[in-house]
């Protein structure tokens, strides 16, 4: 016998006659324990879904596959090494034509000829060029590990927040199964006088805000599914199933992260690679006045005449020449480049205190989600249990009214909700702890080539937390 089929049942037989009241309240009895029966939680489950299954690795593989930002890191480690090639070749040299005296005059005279003129770099110029693109091209290599890193990252954090989404869809449900059924015994009680109106509509309003709790975390999940769709680089990726558990995130030592993460991470490397490029590009600098060999030499053709009357003939030419650095000895430039050593040498320590300051907040979320989930799972949820199993024991034995067993059960799925939202946190947090802070799997990977430009700010998280329910 249903929840439809009951009350019709009971609705005649009040039709017919008034029974006594001691029947009346055994009815009510008999209706409640049908109602809680569908009520218990391995009957509250939502049917399983007919989707299908996907698990964490097969979305990390498709992000590596898929997702654009790797080609930008392959471009720009691409272009870093197409000017360090560029920056270590030698000039060109200049071949041209020269002539004078073409007319000749009287003596029948004039020179034509060709030259080949070629600019010597001494100081070893050249080489520091090479090596200020070779400390660009090692930044590019990080940035490219570390946009792997990245990716992988934003992966796993949107596939937390949408196993977190679809545990707390299924406890919705159950909770608006719970809200409906207590609706439904409210207006029963009522019929027999045992519940007033005011009990009946405020099961009723409890019932329509479980029903808005479905749709939110229904659209929250569709939101997290579009985002994580989006990094895989999928974006008409299907919803499907998710396979793992939240419970399996381990506890980690956020203190010890936090000094990892500031001596190891990407981002402090890359500034540390634009010191050393820096210095580079000031002794590079302090090279620039060792002025450049000119040499110039040819062939030309002489065709004044000798007293014999023949020409002078074939005859060939050289000149050597340097430049010398009397006004411009390349001060300003030098001036510069050593301003440069030093703000690179203050980015590295900006970004470590970046990275501290950015740290304390995901610390504070770990340990706060890490103690909150302790409690949930070991002290709420289990007396939670216990309140709802003490009150189905009474009721059983008719001591204890049905409203208060629905209850003890709402609060129960209450608490596993804050449970799982707990777990979101403590995952999310950790996880971005482990990976450097790096959790922007969709951001472009930046271009080396400046001390200004390899730290991005994206790369270092706002607060983490729950998704909003």
């Amino acid at each position: 016998m249903n929840n439809l089929t009951m009350p019709v049942k009971f609705m005649e037989v009040r039709a017919e006659t008034v029974p006594p009241l001691r029947h009346v309240t055994r009815l009510v009895v008999c209706f409640s324990w049908a109602l809680f029966l569908l009520a218990l939680p391995g009957r509250a489950q939502t049917p399983a879904s007919e989707q299908k299954t996907i698990t964490l690795e097969e979305l990390q593989q498709m992000a590596l596959q898929n997702n654009p930002t790797f080609a930008q890191s392959v471009a720009n480690i691409q272009a870093a090494e197409g000017r360090k090639k560029q920056s270590g070749l030698y000039p060109n040299p200049t071949v041209g034509y020269q002539g004078e005296q073409l007319r000749g005059g009287s003596f029948h005279g004039g020179e034509q000829g060709f030259f080949v003129q070629q600019d010597i770099v001494l100081g070893g110029k050249l080489g520091l060029n090479r090596k200020i693109f070779d400390q660009e091209l090692k930044q590019a290599d990080t940035e490219a590990e570390e946009q792997k890193l990245r990716v992988v990252t934003n992966v796993r954090m949107s596939y937390i927040q949408a196993l977190a989404a679809q545990q707390t869809l299924e406890l919705r449900h159950n909770l608006s199964k719970l809200a409906d059924d207590a609706v439904e015994a409210s207006h029963q009680l009522a019929n027999v006088g045992q519940a007033d109106a005011p009990d009946v509509l405020e099961s009723e309003v409890e019932a329509q805000q479980a029903q808005l709790a479905v749709t939110m975390a229904e659209q929250n999940q569709q939101r997290i599914w579009k985002a994580l769709s989006a990094v895989v680089g999928n974006p008409r990726l299907p919803p499907m199933q998710l396979e793992g558990k939240l419970e399996d995130t381990a506890p980690v030592n956020a203190n010890e992260l936090v000094e990892k993460i500031v001596s190891e991470s990407p981002a402090v490397r890359i500034a540390e690679i634009g010191v050393k490029r820096a210095e580079v590009a000031l002794a590079r600098e302090r090279r620039e006045p060792i002025p450049d060999l000119q040499l110039r030499g040819g062939m030309q053709q002489n065709g004044e005449l000798l007293t014999d009357g023949r020409s002078v003939g074939l005859q060939g030419f050289a000149d050597v020449g340097v430049r010398i650095p009397i006004f411009n000895r390349n001060q300003g430039n030098i001036a510069t480049a050593k301003a440069d050593v030093e703000r690179a040498k203050r980015e590295v320590e900006r970004v470590k205190l970046v990275m501290r300051e950015r740290s304390a907040t995901i610390v504070q979320n770990y340990t706060f989600s890490q103690s909150a989930v302790d409690r949930y799972k070991n002290q709420m949820i289990p007396r939670a249990r216990k309140a709802y199993e003490m009150y189905t024991k009474k009721y059983q034995d008719m001591a204890a009214a049905y409203p208060q067993v629905l209850i003890a059960q709402r609060t129960l799925m209450q608490l596993e909700v804050s449970y799982v939202n707990a777990l979101e946190s403590f995952a999310t947090s950790s996880l971005s702890l482990q990976s450097y802070l790096l959790t922007d799997g969709l951001e472009a990977p930046a271009q080396p080539g400046g001390i200004d430009k390899p730290v991005r700010e994206v790369n270092l998280p706002m607060q983490l937390g729950a998704s909003p329910q």
